[in-house]
Parts: C-alpha cells; sequence; structure tokens
C-alpha cells in the first residue's frame, strides 16, 4: 500500500472514531457560564453578512469541512506554522475568506465569557446563523465541543470531491455515521455559493474516453458552461453561481438536479439509486421536508467532535 492511501486509511478511521463523542453534547451547555453566546455570534454573522452577501455560503461549507476531517473541532481554523500546512490552506479550503467572521466573534466572546466557549462551537454557531440569514431553518446546536489541536492540509485529501459517485458518496458519509438521507439532505446546501470552474470543468472537457462532455448534463446547459470555463482555462476566479438564487436557501438546487443542470457530479450522482432520487424529488417540490431534514442531518453531522482544549485564540493552539 503506498504512502497517500496509507495515510488515507489512517486518517479515515480517526474521523470514523470520533463519532461516539456526539452524547458528550447539550443544548444547555452555556445557559450559566455564557449565557448570551449565541446572540454575540448572530449578531457578527449578520454584520459580516450585510457587508459580504457570500459569507453564509462560506461559513456552512466551513463547517462542514471542518466536521469531515476530524470531527467539528475548529481544526480548519487553525493556521499554518512554519513549513507545516494546515487545513485551512488545503486545495479544498483554498477559496475560503471568511476565517475573520469567526475569529471576530471569538474576540467578543472572550470578551465577556473569556476561556469558556470553544471555537468549534462557535463555528456551529455560526454555520446555523448563515442557514437562518439566508432563509432557512433555524435548529438548536448542541454544545459543549472542544478545540482540536491538530491540522494538517494533507488531510483534506480525504474531503468528499465534486467528482463523486454516488458509492464514493456513500462512503464518506458512511464512516462518519451519516446515511443516505443525511447525505440528500446536506447537499442542499449547494443551494448558497459560487463554483469554480476547477469543480466541474472534467465535466464539460474530455470526460472519458466516449464523451466529451458528461452525458448526465443537459447539452445546453453543458454549452453554457464551456462559455464560462473553456478548455484551458486560466482565469483563477472563472466559475458560476450554485443555482440562481445564490443567497436563498431554498430548494432551487434539487429542482437543478432534476433538470440536469447542476454543476457537481457528485450532486448529479444522487439520480442514480432510487433512495436518493426519490428525496431529490421530494426535497425539490417541499420546502418544508427540505428544512427539516435539513436541520436533523446538521445537528446529526455536528455531533462529531474529537477536541482536547478550549482555543483563546481560533488562529493558534494554546
Amino acid at each position: 500500500m503506498g504512502f497517500f492511501a496509507t495515510t488515507l486509511l489512517c486518517s479515515l478511521l480517526i474521523v470514523f472514531s470520533f463519532f461516539r463523542f456526539s452524547s458528550s453534547l447539550s443544548s444547555n451547555y452555556y445557559d450559566k457560564t455564557c449565557p448570551g453566546v449565541e446572540k454575540i455570534v448572530a449578531k457578527v454573522v449578520k454584520e459580516a453578512t450585510s457587508r459580504d452577501s457570500k459569507v453564509p455560503a462560506t461559513l456552512i461549507r466551513m463547517h462542514f469541512h471542518d466536521c469531515f476531517i476530524r470531527g467539528c473541532d475548529g481544526s480548519i481554523l487553525l493556521e499554518s506554522k512554519g513549513g507545516k500546512k494546515a487545513e485551512r490552506d488545503g486545495p479544498p479550503n483554498g477559496s475560503m475568506h471568511a476565517f475573520y467572521v469567526i475569529e471576530e466573534a471569538k474576540r467578543e466572546v472572550e470578551a465577556v465569557c473569556p476561556g469558556i466557549v470553544s471555537c468549534a462551537d462557535i463555528l456551529a454557531f455560526a454555520a446555523r446563523d448563515s442557514v437562518v440569514l439566508s432563509g432557512g431553518p433555524r435548529w438548536e446546536v448542541p454544545k459543549g465541543r472542544k478545540d482540536g489541536r491538530t491540522s494538517k492540509a494533507s488531510e483534506t485529501a480525504i474531503l468528499p470531491s465534486p467528482l463523486f459517485n454516488i458509492s464514493q458518496l456513500q462512503k464518506a458519509f458512511g464512516l462518519r455515521g451519516l446515511s443516505l438521507d443525511d447525505l440528500v439532505a446536506l447537499t442542499g446546501a449547494h443551494t448558497l455559493g459560487f463554483a469554480h470552474c476547477s469543480s466541474f470543468q472534467s465535466r464539460i472537457h474530455k470526460f472519458n474516453s466516449t464523451h466529451d462532455v458528461d452525458p448526465t448534463l443537459r447539452p445546453s446547459f453543458a454549452s453554457s458552461l464551456k462559455g464560462i470555463c473553456p478548455l484551458n482555462n486560466r482565469a483563477k476566479n472563472a466559475g458560476m453561481n450554485m443555482d440562481s438564487t445564490p443567497t436563498t436557501f431554498d430548494t432551487t438546487h434539487y429542482k437543478l438536479i432534476i433538470q440536469r443542470k447542476t454543476l457537481f457530479f457528485s450532486d448529479q450522482s444522487l439520480l442514480t439509486t432510487p433512495r436518493t432520487k426519490r428525496l431529490v424529488y421530494r426535497f425539490a417540490t417541499s420546502k418544508k421536508a427540505f428544512h427539516k431534514a435539513f436541520a436533523k442531518s446538521m445537528i446529526k453531522m455536528s455531533g462529531l467532535n474529537g477536541g482536547q482544549e478550549i482555543r483563546k485564540d481560533c488562529r493558534f493552539v494554546n
């Protein structure tokens, strides 16, 4: 077995082992020690969003990427040190730009409740608040996560890829204790934000030995994507919004999957099994069903935790 494969397998086993820690979280964890923490975080997220409409999509993605590596331990917030690159500098996180929001929220929380609230919890609150600000559901975030002390850019290789098929997605989510239902619900977060050409370039140019373009793409949509992302594209920020309402948490993304007009191969693959296809159609036609399922799956996902401390500064270990 090669070095990369061995590292990947070990990382996946580490992530899976953290699932048992979910029972230590509670809804009233800060009721006596820092009762105003959620209001403080919500205020910071709202102010940041008023200045930059892309903040919510980034914070949700940040929380997801954090949870899928070593559990929801705030390790994505740690800065690289010396020659050792941290998660935030790994390839999948190159476009993350809202770390400052969590850092500002942490400073304000520390001013009121020093040494009490973890960066991991602040990120979980911020992701929930981002969904609410975008028109999505609100849920009670379980609290009491600890911050991790390890962050490696190399481990971002285990994050689910936009190029994954349904079997690869099911395995990635299953290792974290998440079901196919969770997979389809959490994919709904793709209703927010922007995707760079690199995330879907392979679907529109030299897809395989038989097709230049992924046949699951609607031809007219593929043609428009080629105009935005031509072969050998060198424009660093080229790409397009995930759907036609990129700042609104709605069901548009599921409708685009059905219309074969979604950007990610992984999202389109949700139509390849009876169960996931049925859920895509259900969520496309019922905002209530989608919101309920999304909130439930976010609570489940955010229960993954394996941290060890309460950081004073989210960027550095104590």
